[in-house]
């Protein structure tokens, strides 16, 4: 990676626009723009700003040695902190749709006494909600601009699709006075919100490529 590569990826990363940087160097945006297309280099006072600017070394902004070592580093940190997160919490999805099939199975089936078949159901459960709230605690990983941004499009759907289902939940059960079944439809609000997240995070995925 070239040094004008190397200051449009740091200038991406910080999220700041040629003529913010230009503003706080002192420069002009065409000045920043033949930086970063190789057809100039920073002059020799501008190295320090520029490394202050983006929180480096000048001796990882001119030859990206170390800049390159951190960024390997980290990129494997995290992907083996997504692969740890994405097995607990799909061990979780798959406990709950055990559940699911079990309280579906387990009376009018198998013949077992209501009140046993709800225990296992609520059991199954606990370990369920168990998997994926330690995943999510332990395999935590800090998030970037772009990864805040994912989560607070995910609150915003969070926020619309559980109002839809309360509504949905509410007008079902006054229905069919079905109460003792219709809590279900919150299992399945819980389920669609992970593949939300799920389609979320690979579309952030197939972007960066």
């Amino acid at each position: 990676m070239n040094l004008g590569e190397r200051l449009l990826n740091l200038r991406k990363k910080e999220h700041l626009s040629q003529e913010e940087v230009a503003f706080k160097l002192n420069v002009s945006r065409q000045t920043i723009s033949k930086w970063e297309t190789d057809q100039s280099t920073p002059d020799f006072d501008k190295i320090a700003p520029l490394c202050e600017l983006y929180g480096i070394t000048a001796d990882e902004l001119l030859t990206g040695k170390k800049e390159e070592i951190k960024e390997e580093k980290l990129s494997s940190k995290k992907e083996e902190i997504a692969k740890k997160r994405a097995k607990g919490i799909g061990i979780g999805v798959l406990c709950y749709f055990i559940a699911i099939t079990w309280i579906m199975i387990s009376v009018p089936v198998l013949m077992i006494n209501p009140v046993i078949a709800a225990a296992g159901f609520l059991l199954i459960s606990g370990v369920a909600t168990f998997f994926i709230v330690y995943t999510c605690i332990v395999y935590k990983e800090e998030k970037t601009e772009k990864e805040k941004k994912e989560k607070k499009l995910i609150k915003q759907i969070d926020n619309v699709l559980s109002l839809i289902t309360l509504i949905i939940y509410l007008f079902i059960s006054f229905i069919t006075m079905a109460w003792h079944i219709t809590w279900l439809i919150w299992i399945v609000y819980a389920l669609i919100m992970q593949i939300i997240k799920l389609i979320i995070s690979l579309r952030g995925d197939e972007n960066e490529k």
